[in-house]
């Protein structure tokens, strides 16, 4: 189970931005996806959390756990 705040690579007016699950406001804007997804894995890192990267579509596509997984879970 993770300990902060799930954190969601989403895109945004033409830039992607890294947002705190269950906020508006975005944490930080790039100007390309994967500069987002290493600003959001940082943050997720730190905050043993979750990070979701969303497709141009808004879909979910990638999943990378940050946090402490049980130790029943495989893989």
């Amino acid at each position: 189970m993770s300990k902060g705040k799930n954190q969601h690579v989403v895109p945004r007016d033409g830039q992607w931005a890294v947002v705190g699950e269950g906020h508006a406001r975005a944490t930080t804007i790039a100007p390309t996806q994967e500069q987002a997804i290493e600003k959001g894995r940082e943050i997720a890192r730190r905050q043993e959390s979750e990070l979701f990267i969303h497709g141009r579509g808004g879909k979910i596509r990638e999943r990378d756990s940050h946090g402490h997984d049980s130790p029943r879970r495989k893989g």
